[in-house]
């Protein structure tokens, strides 16, 4: 039996595995795909948000609002990038106007500071590429962005580092009550006994608590579609730009991300089929055409990829965080949308409490916060480049010339704790791929170090799990 299973390997399930290992407890992390961030916590803004939207007195306020005060140390104990860029929700008419007022109130009872309705003039001048028919503005200088996916992996590895365990292609099937706590049954025929549970199953986590719990949960799968264009426009969007936002959520944006390149999104749109992340040419041209109210026509010819996320939207329009009044020793992150991602660190803070709480666990004297990240040939300087290259020539072969990625990086991608297996881990460990010809020239590069490093024949290489093989065919 373990102290604690983790229902989920995204941003939140990584984030409590995290905090969890600061006390001495046995504590494994469930996934049912087969790597880390593979749902809504690959596929997002990357946005840390300032907190001025969420209801007074809710738990996406107060996770918010703990999440930024968070946000700059975790990043740095973690080699994580992270940038406070501040943010604009710009508006066009004296009706905006009014509800950026309400956002300034609600802003000003969340705690968020240096919040400033500005006019048209002082918006432009706090960012010069804003289209002409902004008239007025909320400005928000406490807000950043960050990577989500490299958050994720950074709790993790340090989780691990710690002493967490992870399972992957765990895929949750059943959970049922024992004297001793909890029996999780998986979909390939294992199982694990716990003495608590924490479900961070994101779009799933209904189906999860809806196991064991009286209160049940539905969850809404939102989708997002979103553009993404090549660092030559980043300009276009020195700080995250947002418009008045709606009853479907913050709306359509205009960022830059923390590599450099411009994001343009999402759409939001309500979606029965929670697996369904596929793109469509409606969407993608809504999010266009909307984000350029903000700063005019966008380049379209600068699109270097288009994706989707689904948001976990509960009816209730609020978090769900915190052990099941009917469950003990069940404990829900459930309904973590938007700020997910920035409420994360505060999340993982906050039920790791509860926990431990519960289980009556002692700090660990000789827990490790610090976790570094894989060294970017692509940041260094050139005397830098020539003492990694003297010391291992791997560093030298450049394999991603989009992104200048080396082959020592997609080593070491590998070779790390919870190391990439799949095409997509090692993009999101290193960039390899994510470039302007977008995986078109480093791919079999990619897969041929791969297959050496873990031992297999390139074609049983997957993007991301069984079934999305690369190559296909027999050989000669």
């Amino acid at each position: 039996m373990t102290d604690v299973a983790i229902i989920g390997g995204g941003v939140v399930g990584c984030a409590v595995a995290r905090e969890l290992s600061h006390w001495a407890l046995d504590v494994r992390l469930f996934e049912k795909a087969s790597d880390l961030a593979e749902g809504t916590s690959k596929a997002n803004s990357g946005i840390v948000h300032a907190g001025y939207d969420a209801e007074p007195g809710s738990l996406k306020a107060r996770f918010n609002h703990r999440g930024v005060e968070l946000m700059p140390a975790v990043c740095r104990e973690l080699d994580v990038p992270y940038k406070q860029n501040g943010s604009l929700v710009v508006g066009f008419s004296a009706d905006d106007r009014a509800r950026l007022e309400g956002l300034l109130e609600k802003g000003r009872k969340n705690g968020v500071e240096g919040l400033e309705l500005v006019d048209g003039a002082r918006a432009h001048a706090l960012c010069p590429t804003l289209a002409p028919e902004v008239t007025c503005a909320l400005y928000a200088p406490t807000a950043g962005i960050v990577c989500p996916y490299e958050l994720t992996l950074g709790f993790a590895e340090n989780a691990a580092k710690n002493g967490v365990s992870f399972t992957f292609n765990a895929e949750a099937t059943a959970i049922e009550k024992t004297d001793g706590g909890w029996l999780l049954r998986f979909a390939d025929g294992t199982s694990e006994t716990a003495r608590a549970v924490v479900n961070a199953a994101g779009v799933w986590a209904d189906t999860i608590n809806n196991m064991v719990s009286a209160r049940k949960l539905h969850i809404i799968p939102r989708k997002g579609e979103y553009c993404l264009f090549d660092r030559t426009v980043s300009a276009l969007a020195p700080m995250t730009i947002f418009q008045t936002p709606t009853a479907m959520g913050k709306g359509v944006l205009v960022t830059q991300t923390v590599d450099g390149n411009l994001l343009a999104g999402p759409t939001a749109v309500d979606i029965g089929d929670k697996a369904d992340t596929d793109t469509t040419a409606a969407g993608l041209d809504y999010a266009l055409q909307t984000a350029a109210r903000s700063v005019g026509p966008l380049p379209t010819r600068q699109i270097i990829t288009s994706f989707a996320g689904l948001r976990a939207h509960l009816e209730t329009d609020d978090f769900v965080v915190g052990e099941a009044d009917d469950a003990p020793g069940f404990f829900n992150a459930a309904g973590i949308e938007s700020p997910g991602l920035t409420s994360a660190p505060a999340i993982g803070e906050a039920l790791a409490r509860l926990v431990s709480e519960r289980l009556g666990a002692k700090e660990k004297p000789d827990f490790d916060p610090v976790r570094h990240g894989i060294p970017k040939f692509r940041e260094m300087t050139n005397d830098e480049r020539a003492k990694r290259i003297a010391e291992n020539s791997a560093w030298g072969r450049v394999v991603c010339r989009c992104e200048t990625v080396t082959e020592a990086e997609i080593v070491e991608a590998i070779r790390r704790p919870l190391g990439a297996t799949t095409l997509d881990g090692v993009k999101r460990r290193t960039r390899a791929g994510m470039g302007r010809r977008q995986s078109g020239v480093c791919t079999t590069r990619v897969l041929d170090i791969l297959a050496l490093e873990l031992g297999v024949e390139p074609e049983t290489l997957t993007k991301h799990a069984a079934g999305s093989e690369i190559l296909t065919g027999e050989r000669n």
